[in-house]
């Protein structure tokens, strides 16, 4: 295990017997080497072969270029890729591939560490204008152009998005209608919304481009297909009746052309036509072998599934160079003196720096177990193995789910790792800030995220309704029943209530029942199924709505939707990082990772704590517990945070960030070095002085700082001169109170002797008026309420008065 404090993180407890099999006392260190290779997946070889090409400085990204050449160094970073022979990995054997869709996207995924440009027009190429010629052509098309696509001698364009309709494919503007007398589509862009827009290779490289337009033949629509369109000559000049503008320089990915196009009555061959899933005869007749025009459309853009399951890896590349440059640094660069008059802190130790970055790690973890999963399943229909109609469905639905997570959360990520790093992570030399720029518009394109959840969301209530279809009455009275039992048993606080009883008095209670895997997953698992049978619910009438009403009521339950879908995407990282685990054979790592697994799952909890407490899922002794358990989990892990950073497999020559170097740890050193010798010499000025009371605890390795020992002393003699004045304050206190008793005593004497004196004189009196009848004047009255007021107000006081 990789040393990374020089003192023991206060307050961290020993690790949990429980995760693994681990003694209690032992502490857990982690095979980094087997670490590294689990994460590499089933890939490894592909994933460190793009690696190792990618440590040659020509693949690498010059932040300084302008646009337009930056434009041009990626296109002959593409070249290079073809001499390395990088992108036909996917491609079928008779065209010079290995017929290996997951070792394909496994490399490119990788092409992020070089430049994202790079990775995007690699994509364009091979992953998007190859892809649909491969997907939707047939045998003859694949003979004609495959081989040119895969050598770069024809640079193409996907064009599928317009100005008008991005996420609405479906209602795309541009159409392609079919002339019987020539056998020829007439490709045409109507109006300007119906423009192509933001296409990598349009503004400057593509030479033809795979178009969809609405497919119009004896004049009916059959829905959205693809055609072969060439658009520019050898020269780079446009054809007839093309036409494009130049998108310009972009808030990142400066270094692929994006551009519009726009096409004029483009007559193309009816060979044109990619016809895999739809095809038209001489005469103009249609055929497909999906006669559903719905079904066939969501056929063919599953075909480009490839982009959304590449774009999910990339994120998780993009996690893990930001967290390796931010944890990094945060393990070397120190900041304040909280706990020593001589070395300051590792910025890795504060609680907040943990909290920050570690959650995170926790989370990229789960992110690259789900995406190798994801991998499997893409490459087991793509390669044949398993293509069924059930299997491209489902990974579809996976793809469009773990691309919005993934991409969102390497946003998330880059951005607090840019912070975590201060001002250092600003410098574009340290790279996160170029990333970040570049991966913004990975949250939009291949579908818009919240788009994306949206059609997950759809497949979560197709399948819960096919569900309820297979059963009969008696089973739906059942469920109907055990739901209204559910809500009331949760809503009403009897499971909380039960909670809080059996947690009285420990809090770890409270905290055993989180940790368990089976706990975390009960309660991932059942809001998503909660969530699922709520919505369906709500939407149930729409099936006898008007198609506005029903329309209207979608809408106002879109927000749960989305909040649906992405729970169950979450759910499924959880499950998939819990799978991994299983994997894992050797005892410290799997103790550290289930404290990994755990972290990412109870952040999932907390951040939706509001829900669990406000369905009764949760006792509010349980949701406070939730923090404090949680930074126990980041204290332990703490130690091991470089090594899981490690086992990613990342050098310099991926990272190319300074702060990553170790140069930090050399500064400190450097400083430290420099008051060490100033305090030796005894030419340190001597720090100005404040009051006892008032003195700051100065920052270490200040000029004139005084010796350990001097320091000391000091402070032991203030603690004597604090400890003496308060004996004084406490003998002054004592001796008022016996000043004060005293005059009480001699108060009450004089009193008593006043009174008995009154008495005797009473007596007298009193026999002189018996004998001669005349009476004598009382005692002032007035002064004997003074003189009570007096002695009430010394005994309330504590001050003497005068009697």
């Amino acid at each position: 295990m990789t040393t990374t404090v020089d003192r023991p993180t206060p307050g961290a407890p020993g690790p949990s017997a429980t995760a693994s099999g681990t003694p209690a006392d032992a502490a857990p260190a982690v095979d980094v080497a087997a670490l590294g290779e689990l994460l590499l997946g089933r890939w490894a070889g592909t994933r460190r072969e793009t690696r190792r090409m990618l440590l040659d400085e020509r693949l690498h990204k010059h932040e300084n270029l302008t646009h337009q050449d930056h434009r041009e160094r990626v296109l002959g970073q593409l070249h290079l890729l073809v001499e390395h022979g990088a992108m036909s990995r996917g491609l079928p054997e008779a065209y010079g591939g290995h017929n290996d869709p997951g070792g394909n996207v496994s490399g490119f995924e990788e092409l992020l560490l070089g430049d994202p440009s790079l990775q995007i027009k690699a994509g364009v190429q091979w992953g998007l204008f190859g892809s649909a010629v491969l997907n939707l052509g047939t045998e003859e098309h694949h003979r004609r152009w495959l081989a040119d696509i895969r050598d770069l001698r024809i640079p193409g364009v996907f064009a599928m998005t317009e100005i008008g309709h991005g996420s609405d494919v479906a209602s795309i503007g541009t159409t392609a209608t079919y002339d019987p007398a020539t056998e020829e589509f007439e490709i045409h862009t109507p109006f300007r919304a119906a423009w192509k827009d933001y296409l990598g290779n349009a503004a400057v490289h593509g030479r033809a481009a795979v178009v969809f337009a609405q497919l119009v033949t004896l004049g009916v629509n059959h829905g959205v297909h693809a055609f072969w369109v060439d658009i520019r000559d050898e020269d780079g000049a446009f054809l007839p009746g093309v036409g494009g503008e130049d998108d310009g320089h972009k808030g990142g990915l400066n270094g692929i052309d994006n551009g519009r196009l726009h096409f004029t009555r483009v007559r193309v061959p009816r060979t044109h036509l990619l016809n895999k899933y739809g095809d038209v005869a001489q005469d103009g007749s249609y055929s497909s072998p999906i006669a559903s025009p719905g079904r066939r459309f969501f056929t063919m853009i599953g075909t480009l599934v490839q982009g959304r399951v590449s774009l999910d890896g990339a994120a998780v590349v993009a996690n893990k160079a930001a967290l390796a440059i931010a944890i990094r640094y945060g393990s070397e660069r120190r900041q304040f003196n909280a706990s020593s008059d001589v070395q300051e802190e590792v910025l890795l130790d504060y609680q907040e720096h943990q909290r920050r970055l570690l959650p995170l790690l926790a989370e990229t973890y789960a992110m690259n177990f789900a995406h190798q999963e994801l991998l499997h399943k893409y490459d087991d229909v793509f390669s044949g193995r398993e293509d069924t109609d059930e299997n491209r469905q489902d990974l579809e639905t996976l793809a469009a789910a773990l691309k919005a997570l993934s991409t969102w959360s390497a946003l998330d990520t880059l951005q607090t790792c840019r912070e975590a790093c201060g001002g250092a992570g600003f410098l574009t030399r340290n790279r996160l800030t170029s990333l970040r720029h570049d991966l913004d518009v990975y949250a939009t394109f291949e579908g818009d995220n919240t788009v994306l959840l949206q059609l997950v969301a759809k497949r979560l209530l197709t399948d819960w309704s096919n569900e309820f279809k297979q059963v009969d009455m008696g089973v739906m009275a059942r469920y109907v029943a055990g739901r209204a039992t559910e809500a009331t048993f949760h809503r009403s606080g009897l499971r909380k209530l039960g909670q809080a009883f059996r947690d009285t008095g420990d809090v770890r209670r409270s905290v055993n029942a989180l940790r368990e895997e089976s706990a975390q997953r009960a309660l991932l698992t059942d809001r998503v199924q909660t969530m699922v049978a709520e919505v369906a619910e709500a939407l149930r009438p729409t099936a006898k709505l008007p198609r506005a009403d029903a329309a209207a009521l979608f809408n106002e339950h879109q927000h749960k939707l989305i909040a649906t879908a992405r729970a169950h995407a979450e759910l499924l990282q959880w499950e998939a990082f819990t799978r991994g685990l299983e994997q894992v054979e050797d005892p410290g790592t799997r103790t550290v990772l289930t404290w990994l697994r755990d972290v990412f799952g109870l952040r999932l909890i907390e951040k939706n704590l509001a829900w669990y407490l406000s369905y009764g899922r949760l006792s509010m002794r349980r949701g406070r517990s939730l923090d404090e358990y949680i930074e126990r989990l980041l204290a332990r892990l703490r130690p091991h945070a470089l090594d899981l950073v490690e086992a990613f497999g990342l050098e310099q020559g991926h990272l190319r960030a300074e702060i990553a170097t170790g140069i930090e740890a050399e500064r400190q050193e450097e400083a430290a070095a420099y008051y060490r010798r100033l305090r030796a010499s005894g030419d340190a000025p001597l720090k100005e002085r404040a009051p006892a009371r008032e003195q700051a605890t100065p920052a270490a390795g200040a000029p004139g700082e005084k010796a350990p020992e001097d320091k000391k002393e000091e402070k032991k003699k203030e603690r004597k001169a604090e400890k003496h004045a308060e004996r004084r304050s406490e003998r002054s206190s004592e001796q008022k109170a016996e000043r004060t008793h005293e005059r009480r005593l001699e108060l009450r004497s004089l009193k008593k002797a006043e009174t008995t004196e009154r008495a005797k004189t009473g007596k007298a009196e009193k026999t002189q008026k018996d004998g001669r009848g005349v009476p004598e004047p009382p005692e002032d009255s007035a002064q004997e309420s003074a003189d009570k007021s007096a002695e009430e107000s010394a005994a309330g006081t504590g001050v003497p008065q005068e009697a």
